[in-house]
């Protein structure tokens, strides 16, 4: 007996992965109705009272979306040309959390809030409605993090080791003072790092002239050293900008893309 028209691969393709069909809008439209529903369910099962009424719906609909999503999430690495690529992409990873909570709550109760994650699968409306300049940003964003961060690694590695000096120093200063709350090592490390990010919830203030100098030096210390990781970012966002597309790969996310292809179907860039 042949298979359904929809149910061969390259149809399947078009109507998962693709918009610019009919077929691909109302399935796309429909995900964003779905996602849209489980997050409600998710909030409404926070509400005991909402939560304690309507029980059985809130079950069934939480069973016929999980239903939904796995059903979805095997459809696409069925139909997808390169599955692998698919399954370690941003959107494979989000679709699979996606899935993954209402199974592991029957081990892990608290489990099943991580369906918030479901969130994230929002950023296909951008593929219906065309906006894929502001996907495309995103993807570049990803980029630019994965290849900062050795060097984000290097400085937080750096700032560690200063706030352990600082939050010493002011230990050595504050130690042995009427009504300080300097009282150990860890409590001063933990307000040189409460200061030096210029959170300061203030649970913790020196009392002495001197702790109150090294205070007011952390602080502005603090502002000097915050912008550092920010510019790493940006002259890795600047370099990727630049970057130009390679053959056979989504000039974004560099995926592998087809000859007839007019977006990519991991990112939706323009090819």
């Amino acid at each position: 007996m042949k298979k359904p028209h929809w149910l061969e691969k390259e149809a399947l393709y078009t109507i998962i992965f693709g918009t610019d069909t009919r077929a691909g809008r109302i399935f796309d439209i429909v995900l964003i109705i779905a996602i849209s529903l489980s997050i409600i369910i998710s909030f409404v099962e926070t509400i005991p009272s909402l939560a304690h009424t309507f029980k059985f719906v809130l079950e069934i609909l939480e069973f016929l979306l999980t239903f939904f999503f796995t059903v979805e999430y095997i459809a696409r690495i069925y139909c997808s040309p390169k599955p692998r690529e698919y399954v370690l992409s941003f959107f494979g990873v989000i679709d699979l959390l996606a899935i993954l909570p209402p199974y592991l709550s029957y081990f892990l109760p608290n489990a099943r809030y991580w369906m918030m994650l479901r969130s994230f699968r929002f950023i296909r409306i951008f593929r219906i409605f065309k906006l894929f300049s502001f996907i495309n940003e995103g993807y570049i964003l990803m980029r630019s993090l994965q290849k900062s961060l050795t060097k984000i690694a290097v400085y937080f590695l750096f700032l560690l080791i200063l706030v352990t000096c600082l939050g010493t120093l002011m230990f050595m200063v504050e130690t042995g003072q009427p009504d300080t709350q300097f009282t150990d090592l860890g409590t001063s490390v933990y307000w040189a790092i409460v200061t030096m990010t210029t959170v300061g919830y203030g649970d913790i203030t020196p009392v002495t002239p001197i702790g109150r100098l090294l205070s007011a030096f952390v602080m502005l210390l603090g502002y000097t050293i915050i912008a550092v990781p920010t510019g790493i970012v940006t002259a890795t966002i600047i370099d990727e900008t630049k970057a130009k597309p390679k053959d056979g790969h989504c000039p974004r996310c560099d995926a592998m893309v087809r000859d007839d292809d007019r977006y990519c179907s991991q990112c939706g860039e323009k090819l």
